[in-house]
Order: C-alpha cells, then structure tokens, then sequence
C-alpha cells in the first residue's frame, strides 16, 4: 500500500471510530425510554469501531499524514460515502431496505432533508435524534469542505475566497486545525442558543434539540411528519428563520465578527446580496399571497417568509403546502430551489456569489462586444478576479445544469412524472429536501420512488454537496493514471 493511501485509509479508519462513538448517543436515548433498538445501535456502533480501529493500526506510521491534490480529492468523495453506509445501518432496525436506509443517511449527511421514512411522530427518539445528529455532523464537515479545501482545489470558482480560507492571521489562529475548532466552537454556540430559544418558547426538550441541529445545519429533519407546520407559535417559525439566515452565512466571516471585526461580515458582497435577496422575495412573495388569500400581512409574511428561507438556506423546513399557493407561486419555488446560500455555510445550491460573479463577466462581455479593444477588469468583492474564476464558474454552471438534464431524463425512462422527475433532480443536487407535486412535494416524501431512482437521488445529492466537480474529477480515468 503506498504512503498516500495508507494516509487516506488511517483518516477513514478514524471517521469511522468517530462515527461508533456518536451512536452511543442516540442508543442512550433509547435505553432511557426503553426502546429495544439501542442494542442496534450499541451492536453497529462496535462493529463499526473495530473495524476502525483496526483500519487505523494497519496505516499506523510515525511520520505525519501528507495528502497530495489527489488523495484530497479521492478523501473527500469517500469520506462521505464511508460515513452515509455507516449512518444506514441503524435504520435498517426499522426494517427498511438497504436502500431505503443509505437514500435516508446520506439525505441527512449531505443535509439534503429528503425522507423515505413515514410516522415519525411514533418513531423511537434514537432514530429521530441519529438523524438530526447525521444532518449536524454533516454539517460540520460541510464547513470544512467548503472553508479549507474547495477553496484550495479551485473547484468552481471558490478560489475567490482561498486567501480568505487560507491567510488565519486575521483570526489570529496559527493553522488550520484552530481555525476548524474554532469554526466549531462557533457551530456549537449556534446550535445551543437555537436550542434554548425554542425551549423557551414552548418545544419539548427533545424537540428543540432535535430541531436546533438540523436547523442550524441547514438539514430541515424534523421529528413530526408535518414538518415545521406541527409548531403552531409564529415566534418559533421566526426564531428558526433567524438561524436558518446564520446558517447559510459565512462562517469564516461571522468568526471574524466574534474576533473584533464584524465589518467583514457586513460589508461582504455576497452577504449583503443574499440578505437583500431574501427580504425583497419574502415581501414581495407576502403581498402576492395577502392578494391571492385574504390573510392578514404578518401572517402571510411569515409564511412566505419562513418557507422562502427555508428553500433557499437548502434547509428544507416546510410550514405548509406552498404547491397549493397558486401556479406562480409553485414557478417561483422552484427558481429559489437554484439559489442557494453563501459559500462557507452549510447550505446547498448554486450559491449566491456565482450569481453575483456570472453577472460581472456577462456585464464585461457585453462591454466588450460594444468596445472590442476596450480592457475590462474583473472585480468582485473589491478584489480582481484570478483569470482562472470565470472559466471556473462557468464549468460548474454547465454541468449543474447538464446534470440535472441527464438525472431527469433517466428519473422519466424510469416512469416518473415530468414535475416529480425534475424537481426531485433539482431538490437532490441542489441539497434543499422537498420538490413539488403530490409525490416528493413539501406534504409528500420519496418512499414510492422506486429503488433505481433513489439510487440516482442519492448520487444526485453526493454530486450537489461536493459542489459536482470535485467528484466528476474522481470519476475520471485521468485522475488514475500516473
């Protein structure tokens, strides 16, 4: 085995006793309520453990662990294909198939929100809390992707913001590995005053922790079937749309923010787009719905607003049935699947600053057209862009959308409706968690969908959290050959 691999394996091998460790918590929670499937948990979590652990004496070496540009590429891809197989095996206690159980874990690890589970209000809460933890450590290894290595592996035009992620003397942290546990003590703080707050204002316990880590992680798994629609309180629907707006920003720069320069945080483009972006579709969408209901302003801003935030922070949170709004509003919906949050969040989609950077080159080329010898510069967020950020962008858009023809295309040879193949396309790679229509809709999940497309969903949703590139690179033979 070469030194490479044997790195990649021993990094692997210690996901995985990490992963053996956490399931003692939800099997925990279901020893307190005497649920039989805690010896499940118990069981999987030391099968996984010990072949961890043995993975991890096997590539032991005294020298320290140096990955090259591969091996990061290759780490990535399987690290999350490692954790989703690990976090199946506990639903497969329910009874679900082996299908059923990675489309759920992977659902959660990618902070997707699909769901091929029903009943949840009569669930054991170990299930409930390991799915709410799957999306919560999911998310901490989103902000690791998308803060530390994306950037470094120029991958769609997230080289924009690798001095950013790379230069830590701002934070005054000496190396990576602090700035990760910083970025993590800021993640638990999040998640805790989430918690707290919907304590306060009237979830059980159990609820509100469930509902803080999936919120925050821009998951959206709930622990009812009527998803956030089961909490009547409008305080509580404003309380998670607050942390679903800090969950989509900026880490990196909200960590700043706690380190004495919360201008960086304002002044941002991207931040300021994406907020400004949220509150005009949110208002406008409001009087649209106040026109098409008769209900009271607040009432339909909150509604729209909530559910606005919910598609485009990818978190998936549904407080009701918005297909049943009205055609435009289903066509509006389904734009904001596209959108996405900031780059170094947990959420999903294309992301706001590829729009922000794809309007400044075609606002260049058409300078351009009118001089032709005219120089025009890139910029973006006071900085010039690097030659290489606009080809970047572009690839990424290019096979965003082909991607996204070819699954649906597939999803139909495979017997699915148009509105139900497309959309479940989009919601898939685009990490957000309901579609539209009756089948994967906001008051339907993907349980009827057969075992073929779930498998492709899945790779849909791998494909849409590794921003689709970083695992097309892995995918071609090039990248294999000496």
């Amino acid at each position: 085995m070469s030194r490479p691999f044997r790195g990649v394996i021993h990094i692997l091998s210690s996901i995985m006793v990490m992963m053996a460790v956490v399931m003692c918590v939800p099997a925990a929670a279901d020893a307190v309520t005497h649920k039989l499937e805690w010896e499940w948990f118990l069981a999987t979590g030391f099968a996984t453990g010990t072949v961890g652990v043995t993975g991890m004496l096997a590539t032991r070496t005294a020298e320290p662990i140096r990955l090259s540009l591969r091996e990061g590429f290759l780490l990535t891809c399987l690290g999350w294909l490692v954790v989703a197989f690990v976090g199946a095996l506990p639903f497969l206690a329910l009874g679900i198939s082996l299908t059923d159980a990675v489309f759920e874990s992977l659902s959660a690890l990618t902070t997707t929100g699909s769901t091929v589970l029903t009943g949840l209000d009569n669930l054991p809460p170990g299930t409930l809390l390991w799915r709410a933890l799957l999306q919560w450590v999911g998310g901490i290894g989103i902000l690791a992707v998308a803060i530390l290595l994306l950037p470094l592996l120029r991958v769609g035009g997230m080289q924009v913001f690798r001095i950013e992620s790379s230069d830590t003397s701002d934070l005054r942290l000496p190396n990576f590995a602090k700035t990760i546990t910083g970025l993590m003590s800021l993640y638990v703080l999040l998640t805790v005053l989430c918690a707290l707050l919907y304590e306060a204002l009237g979830m059980t316990i159990f609820d509100a922790i469930t509902h803080a880590m999936t919120t925050v992680s821009s998951g959206g798994f709930s622990t009812h079937d009527a998803s956030f629609g089961y909490f009547e309180n409008p305080a509580l629907h404003w309380v998670a749309i607050v942390f679903m707006i800090v969950g989509a920003l900026p880490f990196l720069l909200m960590l700043r923010a706690v380190y004495g320069s919360p201008r960086d945080l304002t002044r941002d483009q991207q931040v300021r787009g994406f907020l400004g972006f949220l509150a005009v579709t949110s208002v406008v969408m409001a009087f649209g719905l106040m026109h098409e209901s008769g209900l009271p302003f607040f009432e339909a801003l909150t509604l729209t607003t909530f559910n606005i935030t919910s598609i485009v922070t990818t978190t998936g949170y549904a407080s009701a049935d918005y297909t049943t709004w009205g055609f435009g509003f289903i066509g509006v919906f389904l734009v904001l699947m596209f959108v996405g949050g900031c780059s170094g969040s947990t959420a999903g989609g294309v992301k706001i600053y590829r729009f922000q950077l794809l309007v400044v080159v075609v606002r260049a080329h058409i300078r351009q057209l009118v001089s032709p010898n005219r120089l025009i510069p890139l910029r973006y967020n006071g900085r010039a862009l690097a030659p290489d950020v606009p080809v970047s962008v572009l690839a990424f858009l290019a096979v965003f959308v082909a991607t996204i023809a070819s699954i649906t295309a597939i999803l139909m040879m495979l017997g699915l409706d148009l509105v139900t193949a497309y959309s479940a396309t989009v919601t898939a790679i685009s990490n957000v968690g309901p579609g539209l229509g009756p089948v994967v809709g906001p008051a339907g999940n993907f349980q009827p969908l057969p075992d073929e497309a779930k498998w492709l969903l899945a790779f849909a949703m791998l494909a849409g959290r590794l921003e689709v590139l970083a695992l097309l690179v892995v995918l071609d033979p090039d990248f294999w050959r000496n």
